[in-house]
């Protein structure tokens, strides 16, 4: 098979298309003949040198989202049979015409979504609703503080908190985003290049805040918090070390969470994946949830897409297709 390869740790340059052998999986996996693949900020990481794949997946091929057909299936495998077309998240191996996926992972493709559109759902929609909702707890009624709403994280986290009934702000780096954000569902904007988000929101505090930016963000978030307020992470773009009040932590009862789904175990994400079928594809089998893609290259492109991600000029998902 065709696959992108991490060939050295650099620039987007690094990556070159090889030969592989197709990968062999074992009798609770499915083969996946690749139509479409996911391109996420972590894959960048992991390019750069500075995310390596956990225990098991592929150290030189990025990609953690794919759709496809099942091509085969292992012998203990009921849920699926070949021929079914279907979106997975993955730990590693995307950026390839074939991948071997626990079958649990697997989710079918929407109704009426192409292999394009459902390619870029599984690593957002995982991570969203793992966060916000099974650990930040979001209900109908409250208020969320989505850093980076335009990303592919925030507008799925966009659309999924108006569903369940949430007020929904979040924070841009251009009117254009902003606007974006605001069309797709949320009630507010705050463009960071022209706004102090602590100072407009410390009148309107929130329940839960989605951050992936870390740093001075930290304290900030902080202080916008109503109490007993959630604040999430999912990345430190800005910087892992912070200086906590716990003082002022514990007079309004904040919780401080977060998490990385990419290591997690395989029970975890089987877990997660039949809440999602179960709460989550309803709402994009009616329609209440649109996929968003800014671009879509070629596999052997894979190097102009990188680029592109880097720019931080895209709105919504970046995907690859695999013909």
């Amino acid at each position: 098979m065709k696959a992108v390869i991490i060939t050295s740790f650099g620039d987007s340059e690094v990556l070159k298309i090889q030969e592989r052998e197709i990968p062999s999986y074992n009798e609770n996996e499915v083969l996946i003949k690749v139509k479409a693949a996911g391109v996420n900020r972590p894959d960048v990481f992991q390019r750069q040198g500075n995310y390596p794949p956990p225990a098991g997946a592929p150290v030189d091929i990025p990609g953690l989202e794919i759709s496809g057909i099942i091509e085969k299936v292992g012998h203990l495998v009921t849920q699926w049979k070949i021929g079914d077309k279907v979106c997975a998240l993955i730990a590693g191996g995307g950026y390839a015409e074939y991948v071997k996926v626990n079958a649990g992972h697997c989710l079918p493709i929407p109704d009426g979504f192409s292999f394009v559109d459902a390619a870029g759902l599984p690593e957002t929609i995982f991570t969203v609703w793992s966060n916000i909702f099974q650990r930040g707890k979001l209900q109908q009624g409250e208020s969320i503080l989505i850093h980076g709403g335009s990303s592919g994280i925030g507008i799925t986290a966009i659309q999924l908190a108006k569903y369940i009934g949430a007020k929904v702000v979040v924070t841009v780096g251009s009117e254009d985003k902003g606007r974006y954000c605001m069309d797709i569902g949320a009630d507010s904007y705050i463009n960071y290049r022209e706004q102090d988000f602590e100072d407009i929101l410390l009148e309107s505090p929130m329940d839960v805040i989605l951050d992936m930016i870390g740093g001075h963000y930290f304290d900030k978030n902080i202080n916008i918090l109503r109490p007993d307020g959630r604040l999430i992470y999912i990345n430190a773009m800005e910087g892992n070390t912070v200086e906590l009040n716990i003082m002022k932590m514990m007079r309004k009862r904040i919780t401080i969470t977060g998490s990385t789904l990419r290591s997690r175990e395989v029970s975890f994400k089987t877990a997660l994946a039949a809440d999602i079928l179960d709460k989550v594809w309803p709402a994009i089998n009616s329609g209440q949830f649109k996929p968003i893609t800014f671009a879509v290259f070629p596999l052997q492109e894979a190097n102009k897409a990188h680029s592109l991600m880097e720019t931080n000029q895209h709105i919504g998902k970046i995907i690859l297709e695999i013909n």
